[in-house]
């Protein structure tokens, strides 16, 4: 029999360039946020276990807003925090961390589920929208009990916003869709004549096809992702630990397993199409499409009756 499913939502973050709390933002018709999606979706494709990774100060707003309307859907979610001090090896007790606010990054984030998950487990973004198509993906992948880590990829063109640049984690594959590299592009866009380029540091562009897979934050692991993480940021906070902003990301942890051989990491084809609230004005684009989307029947009228 295989194991249960568990979702575990990244919702830690403030959106620094959409100016406010995200992952609390009404978008559907019936007053959803985004995570209310994620988790509808996630259940329909057979998760059951469901943790959001939060900061502390943001509880009150969760648990009013998203949480009651979970609860309502018969939904029972766990809530974990991310802490600045939460750091392996006793290493709160050795640095000094009076100069940081900030975060340590997606990689982090994940690492505090580590008491809490014991079973495979997909993660991603609180505040963006997958499509029902990739837990299904995801949910499949993580039955068959392979062992192999997954990452979900969306085509490159479907993950644009209209109102400035992009990063995305262009992911090269083999022939039998393993993961070979995630190459991180900053400051994608699309020009006026159609093609999507990445305007390098060097003041070069780089071309990337439409169509190329890229990562939005959506995996699938097993619980041996948890010491690989604690290494992960053990080493990035013994080196970084006195810079007030440096984050890891998730999709470099995962690229440099993959470069070792530690890890091997099935690239899942997303045929729906990813949309998200990069920045303020991204938000009438997003309730429009979920509107389409529930007038179309992939939603009921209200999620959560």
């Amino acid at each position: 029999m295989s194991q249960p499913l568990t979702l575990v939502l990244m919702a830690a973050g403030m959106g620094s360039r959409y100016g406010g709390l995200k992952q609390v933002e009404p978008m559907g018709p019936g007053g959803e946020s985004l995570v209310d999606y994620a988790v509808f979706d996630a259940r329909r494709a057979g998760f059951e276990h469901f943790k959001f990774i939060i900061r502390e100060d943001i509880e009150k707003d969760f648990r009013d807003t998203v949480g009651a309307r979970l609860s309502r859907g018969g939904v029972m979610a766990g809530t974990l925090y991310q802490d600045l001090d939460d750091l392996p090896n006793r290493l709160a007790q050795t640095l000094d961390l009076s100069h940081r606010a900030k975060p340590w990054g997606t990689a982090h984030a994940v690492w505090a589920a580590r008491n809490e998950v014991e079973t495979p487990f997909a993660v991603l973004n609180a505040d963006d929208y997958y499509g029902p198509g990739a837990y299904r993906l995801l949910a499949n992948h993580m039955r068959q009990g392979t062992g192999e880590y997954a990452i979900v990829g969306y085509a490159l063109d479907k993950t644009l916003s209209e109102h400035g640049t992009v990063a995305r984690g262009v992911l090269e594959k083999d022939a039998d869709d393993r993961l070979i590299r995630i190459s991180e592009r900053t400051q994608i866009e699309r020009l006026p004549d159609g093609r999507i380029v990445h305007h390098g540091a060097d003041g070069q562009d780089l071309a990337i096809a439409p169509d190329a897979d890229v990562s939005m934050n959506i995996m699938g692991f097993t619980p041996a992702i948890f010491p690989q993480l604690e290494a992960a940021v053990g080493a990035f906070v013994q080196d970084h630990g006195q810079e007030t902003k440096s984050e890891l990301y998730l999709p470099n942890v995962v690229g440099e397993l993959v470069t070792t051989g530690a890890a091997e990491v099935r690239v899942l084809s997303a045929d729906d199409d990813w949309f998200g609230v990069t920045y303020a004005a991204d938000t009438a684009v997003v309730k429009e499409r979920l509107r389409k989307l529930h007038a179309a029947g992939v939603y009921p009228k209200s999620l959560w009756g």
